[in-house]
């Protein structure tokens, strides 16, 4: 009769009602009649109803009463916590919002007075989407010129229980940059937050501009410290960089070497004042702009009118501009000119005196002895000119190492389209920048005298598979179809070398073919074998065919962008000295076919690699004590942010001595060491590794960070157990190296 879980007010009625309904049979069941007996049997059983009926009432009463008492504690929590709440929001100097039911129900005032146009809106009972439609219009946002707002898209995440995330950059048109981000909580409910990154897009972006100004500031050192006279012009003719010493040597005036000057009103200038002699030749400058348009080289020697003597070199550059570049060539003009006067008074004197045969044979040896001392002076200069270039690509990679530890920095804060797109193509040029840096030290290298080659036996399939991996991407980019037949044969040559060929023949296929595959493949030819690369490319036609070897040249045909002109120059290079033959065989319209064959070896022993291949970068958060000892204070300050930033502890060191007192100070040895190779006042990272671990008494993972690739210094690196990283440094690699050197001390 009674529901128990109905509410106690109700059940109390209810109750009430029962025991009045019994009271009153028991009254009519008197008034009608019968036996005492039945009386008071009646009314015993009534009253011990009445008595239970009165327990269950005072019990409900009880209970009642507790939860009554509980309801009223837990009103004032939920006051406390709102009041709690308020409190915090206030105190809060972000924007913040909560939205339940995709209604809004609080929010502070920093959140309100975001946007002025959006404030009215911004009330209680406001649709979550209403209020990003919003501030999407809002009128106070920068757009870019087709109107645009100028942030990315919100990119909405799932989390692992299911709950939305989203975060996006707005700009305002004061030049203030807030963070808008949203959150699902665990209950429904959508918390927004606005927070203010004006500080830190400033200082990105003041940093950017540091760091191209910087490097425009090294390539002009680079280029005036020169002894060659170097001005590059445009594709229109207008100057675009030169340096004083072309100035100087061709005595034209600082207001004729401004940049946009044009090359004719030079040339005019020139023949005006007639600065160069052409003993009675015609004027050919003319000529020399339409043949660096051609893609030809033009090449002339001059006399001025002071008697020195200028080497005059013009050749085209791949954005169809063309460099000018003079030479000092009076020493060597005299030289040769005294020569031949030595030769034709030795020559008359045989002819007037054969009684005086002798004598004239020891002038001979005098003249043979003076010739070899010119040769070995020019070979002493090749020699400067290769060290030369040697140490001035190694300064030029120290701040383009830094820049990209930077650049993977900044690519990893920026969030807006805009200023991820700048940063791509700062890290394209910079890219560009290394990889003509590294092939003209390829080229001094192959140019040296005293180049050094690893000659070893080893398996094809290792490297060609090498290709593969660091391949495919550039040609999924293009929608090229790679594609590398398996080996297992094993040859003799130079290991890098040899894959740096195949490298650059490989890339070569993939610019010059606009659709199709390149295919990589082997041929047996006796004891020999033939590593071949096909395309289904442009093609080469045959007077190309003859020059595509030369620095700087491309084929006829080729789109702007598809490299500097040096990679054939670098296989031509290399195979020679390893004596690899390269054969060409192309069609126009066809494609090409590369070959370049090597010894067969037999069969060894796969030797391990040095250290592991990764092409992504290592997630998780990197808990090490790192000691980076690098003399060059931008480079250091870069390597320490990064290190940072993937959760390692840094001891930054410019020298030896500084490693050793930071190593004493915090009296452990760290987990690793990053030591460059070339320190200040003789110094150098191998030092620096030896005498670390000499204190430390136990051998700390190192690894060497230098461009130097001579077999005595990988021999000595493989002696000392420790790794070579080549510069510029790559953060995907030196994760990888770092984890992988740590984990082995570990196993």
């Amino acid at each position: 009769m009674i529901n128990p879980d109905e509410p106690y007010e109700i059940q109390i009625a209810k109750q009430a009602k029962i025991i009045e309904a019994l009271i009153n049979r028991a009254e009519r069941s008197h008034e009608v009649g019968g036996s005492a007996y039945s009386l008071f049997e009646s009314a015993i059983a009534l009253q011990a109803k009445v008595w239970e009926k009165t327990k269950d009432l005072e019990k409900a009463l009880d209970t009642l009463g507790r939860a009554s008492s509980e309801l009223e504690i837990a009103y004032q929590t939920q006051e406390r916590i709102q009041r709690n709440l308020a409190d915090a929001m206030v105190a809060m100097e972000d924007g913040f919002a909560l939205f339940s039911e995709e209604r809004l129900q609080v929010c502070n005032a920093q959140f309100r007075h975001l946007l002025p146009d959006v404030e009215p809106l911004i009330k209680p009972g406001l649709g979550f989407d209403d209020y990003l439609a919003a501030v999407d219009a809002s009128k106070y946002l920068n757009r870019d010129e087709k109107g645009e707002i100028g942030r990315p898209q919100p990119v909405v995440k799932e989390q692992r229980s299911g709950q939305r995330f989203s975060s996006f950059v707005v700009a305002l048109r004061n030049d203030r940059w807030f963070q808008i981000s949203y959150r699902q909580t665990s209950s429904d409910n959508i918390t927004v937050l606005q927070t203010e990154i004006t500080d830190i897009v400033r200082e990105n972006r003041r940093e950017k501009n540091r760091l191209i100004d910087q490097q425009a500031h090294f390539l002009q050192a680079a280029f005036d410290h020169m002894s060659l006279g170097i001005c590059t012009f445009s594709s229109g003719g207008e100057l675009l960089v030169r340096n004083e010493r072309f100035g100087e040597l061709l005595g034209v005036p600082l207001s004729l070497l401004k940049k946009g000057s044009r090359f004719q009103r030079i040339v005019e200038h020139v023949e005006r004042h007639e600065i160069l002699d052409r003993k009675g030749r015609r004027s050919g400058f003319a000529g020399w702009f339409k043949a660096a348009r051609r893609g030809e080289t033009v090449q002339e020697r001059f006399k001025r009118r002071d008697g020195m003597s200028l080497d005059i070199r013009v050749r085209s550059l791949p954005d169809d501009g063309f460099i000018v570049s003079i030479m000092d060539v009076t020493t060597e003009t005299q030289a040769a000119a005294l020569l031949e006067q030595r030769v034709q008074e030795r020559t008359a004197e045989l002819t007037e005196a054969n009684r005086l045969l002798q004598i004239h044979a020891d002038e001979q040896a005098k003249i043979e002895a003076a010739l070899r001392q010119a040769k070995e002076a020019a070979e002493s200069a090749h020699a400067s000119k290769t060290r030369f270039l040697a140490a001035a690509s190694h300064d030029l990679l120290q701040p383009i190492n830094a820049a990209k530890l930077y650049l993977s920095m900044l690519t990893e804060t920026v969030g807006q389209p805009g200023a991820e797109e700048v940063v791509s193509r700062l890290n394209r040029s910079f890219t560009s920048i290394e990889s003509l840096l590294q092939a003209l030290l390829d080229i001094s290298r192959l140019d040296s005298s005293g180049a050094e080659f690893n000659i070893t036996s080893f398996n094809l399939g290792t490297l060609l598979q090498g290709v593969a991996e660091d391949l495919a991407p550039l040609a999924a980019e293009k929608e090229i179809d790679l594609r590398i037949v398996p080996s297992t044969r094993w040859v003799t040559s130079d290991q890098r070398y040899l894959m740096r060929c195949v490298q650059n023949l490989v890339v070569n296929a993939i610019q010059y073919t606009e659709h199709g595959r390149v295919l990589v493949g082997c041929r047996l030819s006796g004891n020999r074998l033939r590593i071949e690369v096909w395309d289904t490319g442009i093609g080469i036609s045959e007077e190309d065919q003859t020059r595509i070897f030369n620095e700087f040249t491309r084929a006829a045909g080729a789109e702007k962008g598809t490299g500097m002109g040096l990679g054939l120059s670098i296989v031509e290079r290399a195979c020679r000295h390893l004596d690899h033959p390269i054969r060409l065989v192309s069609r126009p319209g066809r494609g090409s076919v590369f070959s370049i064959e090597v010894p067969v070896a037999a069969p060894g022993r796969a030797s391990i690699c040095e250290g592991p291949t990764m092409e992504s970068m290592i997630d998780g958060s990197l808990d090490l004590i790192v000691m980076v000892i690098e003399n060059d204070p931008a480079e250091l300050h870069a390597m320490t942010q990064i290190l940072e930033s993937w959760g390692a502890s840094v001891l930054a060191a410019g020298s030896t001595a500084d490693a050793v007192a930071l190593m004493q100070e915090i009296g452990t040895a760290p987990d690793i060491l990053l030591a460059d190779y070339q320190l200040d006042d003789g110094d150098n990272g191998i030092e620096t590794i030896r005498t670390l671990r000499a204190l430390a008494g136990i051998e700390i993972p190192a690894v060497i960070i230098s461009a130097n690739r001579q077999r005595e210094f990988l021999r000595l690196c493989n002696e000392m157990s420790f790794a070579m990283l080549a510069k510029p440094v790559q953060p995907v690699r030196l994760r990888a190296l770092i984890d992988w050197k740590t984990r082995a001390r570990v196993a």
